[in-house]
């Protein structure tokens, strides 16, 4: 029995052409990037190769993308770097309560410390509107993470529109905003975005596991968050984890030139699944507007998420609950949105990808109506 996947928000399948990007690199250019020999020279430049088309994909300068072992570390780095860098010019944290826990965590060992935070509440759809962020920012905000597109309902946040308030205002508050869940998923480029710092990571676009990056705009002071050689100019030693990075870099170059056949592809299944659910299953509860077509957060109130994701499994078809790095605990997210109980315990979210299909759609959502008659309701 083949597996239905739709839990692409976690990981997705890494691709052919990331993998033998991968194989190419271990087996051939297996160099140090940083020796200088013909086997260094080489490596160096596949390192550099893949870092243009990361760039590439976010509309970036190749300088401007430092490589990291994935989302939480570049959130780390932004978070506790912007700490350490601004502390003389303000104590006030600007944030939400819906943010990924790599986000979340630094922060609160920050407030732990003196530092201020602020944590924004979403609005019923899931997201942080502009309205809000304008008024919780102050004189003192030195720094702002709000991420892009929520990795549970797929509400797209307004970070543009962050952005020109606080040029608008004249404030020098740095903005981050992880865009894991945005990244060659939904048009986007750093320019128009105006975040100072970005943070993406390669196993939401079928590239590796184990690697992300940051990208530092042009003038932001950004100090490593780790010591040792001089990698990365300086700013991230350690040898790069080059066929990681070279996985990355393909993968990003094919989701940038796809993005427009994926994103397409994309929306149809979730428009097909999301209206044969409310044909099959009338009693199912579509969270918020689910702005971005690669997520559809649902819940069958009056049944238990693990029951149900059980079922599912049992069948072969693989979704989750919440955030993967939740590890089952209730959703942050969905309590942050003030849902009533039944409907958070009874939450689901489905994620595709460029590899789902139309097909697959029907049979997670005929599935899903043999649990509801199946399981007893928990109530």
């Amino acid at each position: 029995m083949k597996n239905i996947y739709f839990d692409n928000a976690a990981t997705t399948v890494v691709r052919d052409e990331a993998a033998d990007a991968m194989m190419r690199v271990m087996r051939d250019n297996y160099g140090n990037p940083s020796s200088v020999h013909q086997i260094g020279r080489l490596a160096a430049g596949e390192l550099d190769a893949a870092r243009e088309n990361v760039a590439a994909a976010l509309g970036a300068l190749p300088g401007d993308v430092y490589f990291t072992s994935g989302g939480t570390e570049a959130d780390n780095w932004a978070i506790l770097n912007a700490a350490e860098t601004l502390k003389h010019r303000g104590r006030h944290i600007l944030t939400s309560a819906i943010e990924h826990d790599a986000v979340i965590e630094p922060i609160k060992k920050l407030e732990k410390t003196g530092w201020e935070v602020t944590y924004l509440i979403p609005d019923s759809a899931g997201r942080i509107t502009a309205e809000s962020f304008v008024t919780a920012l102050r004189e003192d905000t030195v720094f702002a993470s709000v991420m892009l597109v929520n990795n549970e309902t797929g509400a797209i946040n307004p970070v543009s529109e962050y952005s020109q308030h606080i040029k608008r205002r004249g404030l020098s508050t740095v903005l981050h905003t992880d865009a894991v869940q945005g990244f060659c998923k939904i048009p986007f480029n750093v320019k128009t975005l105006g975040a100072d710092l970005v943070t993406i990571s390669a196993h939401k676009i079928h590239g590796p596991k184990g690697v992300g990056a940051l990208y530092v705009k042009k003038g932001t002071k950004l100090s490593p968050l780790i010591f040792g050689g001089g990698q990365e100019n300086g700013k991230r030693p350690g040898t790069e984890a080059l066929p990681a990075i070279a996985g990355f870099g393909e993968a990003a170059r094919l989701a940038h030139l796809e993005f427009p056949k994926t994103t397409a592809t994309v929306r149809n299944i979730r428009e097909y699944t999301a209206t044969r659910l409310s044909e099959e299953l009338p009693d199912a509860i579509i969270v918020g507007n689910g702005d971005s077509p690669f997520l559809l957060s649902i819940s069958l109130p009056g049944y238990k998420s693990e029951v149900l994701m059980s079922f599912l499994d049992s069948k072969g078809i693989c979704v989750s609950k919440s955030s993967a790095c939740k590890k089952g605990a209730r959703s942050r997210v969905l309590e942050a949105m003030r849902l009533k109980n039944e409907v958070i315990d009874g939450a689901l979210r489905i994620s595709f990808s460029r590899f789902n299909t139309i097909d697959e759609a029907e049979c997670f959502v005929m599935t899903l109506k043999r649990a509801s008659e199946t399981l007893l309701k928990s109530l």
